[in-house]
């Protein structure tokens, strides 16, 4: 085993590795995947015939962003029947360090279990505000296409006032949209009081629900209930970007002919290439504090 080979192992994921394997090698650091898959992809870069020889060619593994969505299958642009977690972990020795977002439980364990560095991308400050950028962005771009109307001059709703409902509540003022922020936290109130936006709080949803063009669910719980859709404006539009499954009953939103829509993995799709730009500065630097 020669985990000297390569300087890195990309292990599945979705464009941002496509971009973080390039902006490496751009770099003169050594890269071999599994897993992903495109034309863009640097011809530089090796591909493994399988997960076992992906990770035993390098010491420092990268996992995707999140690594898995159903908890077991690591997310992947080339689907293989070796990439799951339950195939991964037991390939890792003290001699890795493990790189992803959103790692499960399970890898946590063992990698304390057996000594192995990990490293969660989505724990680190930095980085969590960094992605609120591409998230926000993309959930104008998401607006934008869903929508017959202009932003410019609309009603729109954030639910919850967590970093990356500010960060679209900034960049939504910026295109003269009028926003409230619904909350159940009197200090996330507050803050958006101070910021100038128009505060809600959840248990008054039910007499302000129609006045909305748009409404924007950063809460990882169901808020948007059956009950409160029926209070929505016929018209509306309802993007929900928090974990899955969101915060909105989907199922009762078709039923009432609401147009929402559960939109994750946005930095991803709309800006794969930015956030691996600052992902390879960020693994780079903790790598060279270790």
């Amino acid at each position: 085993m020669n985990l000297a080979q390569y300087d890195f192992a990309i292990i599945g994921g979705d464009m941002r590795q496509i971009y973080m394997a390039n902006r490496l090698t751009s770099l003169g650091k050594s890269v071999v995947c599994y897993g992903i898959n495109d034309p863009l992809l640097d011809p530089s870069c090796s591909r493994a015939k399988t997960l076992a020889d992906a990770i035993y060619s390098s010491s420092n593994i990268i996992t995707p962003i999140p690594v898995t969505k159903d908890g077991n299958n690591i997310i992947a642009m080339k689907p293989e029947p070796d990439l799951t977690i339950s195939q991964l972990c037991p390939l890792l020795t003290k001699d890795h360090k493990l790189f992803g977002g959103c790692i499960t439980k399970e890898m946590i364990q063992y990698c304390e279990t057996n000594d192995i560095y990990s490293h969660d991308f989505m724990e680190q400050e930095e980085v969590t505000l960094f992605n609120t950028i591409a998230t926000a962005e993309g959930t104008i771009a998401e607006a934008i296409l869903g929508s017959t109307t202009n932003l410019h001059g609309s009603s729109c709703l954030i639910l919850g006032f967590g970093r990356c409902a500010r960060t679209l509540a900034e960049k939504l003022t910026g295109l003269c949209a009028h926003i409230d922020i619904a909350a159940r936290s009197s200090v996330a109130l507050s803050s958006a009081y101070a910021a100038s936006f128009g505060t809600i709080s959840l248990k008054e949803l039910d007499t302000n629900l129609k006045n909305y063009d748009y409404i924007f669910n950063t809460i990882p719980s169901l808020v948007l209930s059956k009950e409160l859709l029926e209070l929505t404006n016929p018209n509306v539009l309802i993007i929900d970007i928090a974990s899955a499954p969101g915060g909105v009953d989907f199922v009762a939103a078709k039923q009432l002919g609401r147009n929402a829509k559960l939109c994750l993995g946005l930095p991803g799709k709309y800006a794969p290439k930015s956030s691996a730009v600052f992902l390879v500065d960020h693994l780079l630097y903790n790598i060279g504090k270790k």
